[in-house]
């Protein structure tokens, strides 16, 4: 059980790395590269939804509720062990 949860915390890791990395790329690339007219629409749409994954999920979880929610749920597990 320990295996899988140390395997689940990586994946985290990773997929929180490949949002924020996402993120400031495209933040990057559109100061300096110039949009088509015609394509304007689909890059916000696309922004948006790495701004919602990055401030909702990524930052949410590892400095919000989440990430307490997840420590209390550790220490009640090991309390439990130890009864």
């Amino acid at each position: 059980m320990n295996n899988v949860k140390k395997n689940n915390t990586i994946a985290m890791f990773i997929l929180a790395g490949i949002i924020t990395i996402g993120f400031f790329t495209v933040l990057i690339l559109l100061i300096f590269i110039k949009i088509p007219e015609g394509n304007e629409s689909m890059l916000n749409i696309g922004l948006g939804s790495l701004i919602t994954s990055f401030s909702g999920g990524v930052v949410g979880y590892f400095f919000g509720s989440s990430q307490g929610s997840a420590n209390k749920t550790e220490i009640m597990a090991k309390n439990s062990e130890h009864e």
